[in-house]
C-alpha cells in the first residue's frame, strides 16, 4: 500500500481553545516569513495530488471547527498565502470524482499543486488505499455558504487590543477595519492562524466592522459586540450564496469600442476606462465557467 501522511500536530488544536497570551510576537513573525510569492489556488485549472490526514485536534491553523460535512484542505505554505486563502473552497477532482472543500488548515510540508484533505473528502475523490492520487482543482469565487458573515472575538479580547476570526466569508479576505460609536476606522492585521489583530485602545464597542474580499467586494457587519469567544452570526454576505458579481477590469476591446470618437487631429488626451462589473454566473455549463471566472481572478503581485 502507497504510504499517505498520518495525524500531524496542530499548535493551536488544544481542547479547540485559542492560545493567544504570548503568542503575539511568533505570529507576526510567521506573517512577515514566507516565500517570496505567496498566492492562493485561483479559478483556473491546476495540477497536482492529494494525501489526506486525520485531524490531530479540534481545529486547523486557521481556527475553524471542521465543517459540518466533514470536507476539508490543508494548503502548502505558498498556497495557504500566510491564511488568505483560510475560509475559501476548492473544487478537486480525483479518479473517482469531484469534491468541494473548504480551506481549514496549512500542510508545512506540502509543496504547491499538493493538497492534504480530510479522510472524508478524499474517498469523494479516490480509494483510501491510494494514499497519494493525480488530481485537479481550482479556487470557486462566490461559493455558498452555510449561513452569513460570521465574528467572534478572542479570548482576552478588550477595549485594549482585540482579535477576531471571521468565517463563512468564501472568498479570501483582504482588508479588515473596524470603528466603535464617534471613533474612526482603525485597520487590523491578518495574522497566519487567520486572527485579524487591532493592537490598540479600541473602546468598548459595539462596532462596525467592514471587511473587502479579494475582489473587491466590500460588507459591513454593524452592532458587533465585544464578547470575547461567542460567535456572532451577522446579516450580511460577500457572495450572497453564489449569486454575487466578481468585480473585474474591462477588458481591451470593451475600452476600444467605448472611446468616442474624435473630430481633431491632433492627440486627444488619455482617458481612464470606467470598471465594469462581470455579469452573474449561475448555471452556465462548466466550460463557459471557467473562462468567465479565469478573467475574474486576481492576478497575485510578488
Amino acid at each position: 500500500m502507497t504510504a499517505h501522511r498520518l495525524l500531524r500536530p496542530r499548535w493551536l488544536a488544544t481542547g479547540g481553545a485559542v492560545l493567544l497570551a504570548g503568542v503575539l510576537g511568533t505570529a507576526l513573525l510567521l506573517q512577515n516569513g514566507g516565500g517570496a510569492c505567496a498566492a492562493p489556488p485561483t479559478s483556473a485549472k491546476h495540477t497536482g495530488k492529494a494525501t489526506f490526514f486525520d485531524l490531530a485536534g479540534t481545529v486547523g491553523n486557521c481556527n475553524f471547527k471542521p465543517p459540518a460535512d466533514d470536507l476539508y484542505v490543508a494548503l502548502g505554505r505558498t498556497e495557504y498565502s500566510k491564511a488568505l486563502s483560510c475560509g475559501s473552497y476548492i473544487d478537486v477532482t480525483g479518479p473517482k470524482g469531484k469534491v468541494r472543500v473548504k480551506v481549514f488548515d496549512s500542510c508545512p510540508e506540502c509543496t504547491p499543486g499538493w493538497l492534504d484533505l480530510s479522510r472524508t473528502a478524499f474517498k469523494k475523490i479516490a480509494n483510501p488505499s491510494a494514499g497519494v492520487v493525480p488530481i485537479t482543482y481550482r479556487a470557486v469565487p462566490n461559493a455558498a455558504t452555510p449561513g452569513p458573515l460570521s465574528i467572534t472575538f478572542a479570548k482576552g479580547s478588550s477595549q485594549y487590543w482585540w482579535a477576531i476570526l471571521i468565517d463563512n466569508h468564501a472568498n479570501p479576505i483582504t482588508s479588515v477595519r473596524a470603528k466603535g460609536p464617534g471613533g474612526s476606522w482603525m485597520t487590523a492585521t491578518h495574522v497566519d492562524y487567520n486572527f485579524w489583530l487591532i493592537e490598540r485602545r479600541t473602546g468598548n464597542g459595539p462596532f462596525q466592522i467592514q471587511m473587502t474580499d479579494i475582489y473587491g467586494n466590500t460588507a459591513t457587519a454593524k452592532n458587533v459586540k465585544l464578547i470575547p469567544e461567542k460567535k456572532q452570526a451577522t446579516s450580511v454576505r460577500f457572495a450572497g450564496g453564489s449569486t454575487a458579481t466578481v468585480k473585474s477590469a474591462p477588458s481591451p476591446t470593451q475600452s476600444k469600442s467605448k472611446a468616442p470618437a474624435k473630430k481633431k487631429a491632433s492627440p486627444a488626451p488619455k482617458a481612464s476606462s470606467p470598471a465594469v462589473v462581470a455579469p452573474v454566473l449561475e448555471s452556465t455549463p462548466e466550460q463557459e465557467q471557467d473562462l468567465a471566472l479565469a478573467a475574474a481572478d486576481p492576478k497575485p503581485s510578488c
